[in-house]
């Protein structure tokens, strides 16, 4: 039979290239139909490729490439024969040790890319420090070699070197400079090259509100336990703000709608992106049909895509057909910002932190739980009567929490 190639398969609209991570089999190893043979890294998520067939797995390209979609990376040769000491995907993903075995790392937990770093650089992973839970980042390892001495790294051969050369056309850092040059990793790439794309691309104007969250608070504080105990998962804020946005969403359906070439699409589903922190960077896990979903099923929902997102495991379908946005710079102590829209949609929300504060009610002052509220949307299809009465109805939602139930 013939040999069949395993190539770069697509992952997603927009998506053009991924970096291989490492291979999951060695060189001359036996694999089989469906099985899982190498880690990519696109610039939204990591994937898997699989063997296409029964045979025998030959490697053409190395871990580091950055490789277009379609692109040969090996095959499988099912009438081949398997090697008789084959060597280990460890070794396999390493350069070529000048002598003796390199540190292993089966016993440490390494998010791929630090993998990628510790295994090109001959590193020991289980002496670099985490800073995120148990699992060691691209982070960590590029601050673990900061710390060391040239000395005290491996003098054996290696891919490529972890910080490379300034092109000619950069200056050289100045002597005595505190600087180190590190390439951009792709997700970091991509999202530089979305927020430019958004900006150049769309009117993006921001609208501010204020929300007395004390309704939230109190029922929060009421049934939180109860909420616990029947449905397995925390009573949060996030699922008050999706049925608020799903709400004005429905009364202001351009809000949801999207321009594609000279037409506006106008979603008549509700799927809301959720940000989302990881030590790779801001990412947008998408909850679907979120007016269909109860305030449990949000709360599940999201709870798993964060799991997901931080121990990068979310794939390429968790972060595509959004058609709004939803993010929290509260949980960072943000009091007010302009969040940036998410192509192609044309709105998003930004929450923020919560701060008592005097406020005027029924002419009195009282401290009430505010939190101020901002939406950033694209004047182009939005006009500003739309963008401030859609933002006045996410307000009245989580100020009366009672309607978001009785969906009026």
């Amino acid at each position: 039979m013939a040999v069949v190639e395993i190539k770069v398969t697509p992952a997603g609209e927009s998506i053009t290239h991924a970096t291989l991570l490492r291979w999951l089999k060695p060189d001359g190893a036996a694999v089989k139909a469906g099985e899982a043979v190498c880690e990519l890294e696109t610039d939204k998520a990591t994937k898997e490729e699989y063997a296409p067939s029964n045979g025998v797995l030959k490697i053409t390209a190395q871990p580091g490439t950055r490789l277009a979609i379609g692109e040969v990376i090996g095959s499988v040769d099912p009438s081949g024969v398997p090697r008789a000491t084959p060597v280990t995907a460890k070794q396999s993903n390493a350069a070529p040790a000048a002598s003796g075995p390199s540190p292993s790392t089966n016993d440490v937990r390494l998010s791929p890319a630090a993998r990628v770093l510790v295994d090109t650089q001959g590193l020991d992973a289980s002496k670099i420090p985490s800073s995120s839970r148990g699992v060691v980042t691209k982070s960590d390892v590029l601050a673990y070699v900061e710390t060391k001495t040239p000395s005290a790294l491996p003098t054996a051969p290696v891919a490529a070197p972890l910080v490379p050369a300034p092109a000619k056309e950069k200056p050289e850092p100045a002597p005595g400079s505190r600087e180190r040059r590190v390439p951009m990793s792709p997700i970091r790439a991509r999202i530089a090259e979305r927020l430019l794309q958004a900006q150049q691309n769309a009117a993006i104007l921001t609208t501010f509100n204020e929300a007395d969250l004390s309704r939230i608070m109190d029922l929060r504080a009421k049934y939180k336990e109860a909420f616990q105990k029947k449905h397995g998962v925390g009573l949060g804020f996030m699922s008050f703000f999706v049925k608020a946005c799903v709400e004005a969403l429905k009364a202001f359906p351009a809000v949801n709608a999207r321009i594609d070439g000279n037409d506006i699409v106008y979603n008549e589903q509700y799927h809301l992106g959720v940000a989302v922190s990881t030590d790779r960077g801001l990412i947008v896990p998408v909850l679907r049909d979120c007016d269909q979903l109860s305030f449990a099923d949000i709360e599940k929902t999201i709870a798993a895509l964060a799991i997901k997102a931080r121990e990068n495991k979310i794939s390429v379908a968790d972060l595509q057909g959004g058609t709004f946005t939803i993010t929290n710079g509260g949980i960072f102590g943000s009091m007010m910002s302009t969040p940036i829209l998410n192509p192609p949609q044309s709105g998003i929300l930004g929450m923020h932190a919560i701060q008592k504060r005097p406020v005027v009610v029924e002419d009195q002052i009282v401290i009430r739980p505010m939190m101020y509220l901002a939406l950033s949307y694209d004047h182009r299809i939005i006009d500003g009567r739309e963008a401030v009465s859609f933002l006045v109805r996410v307000k009245e939602g989580v100020e009366n929490p009672e309607r978001l139930l009785l969906e009026v």
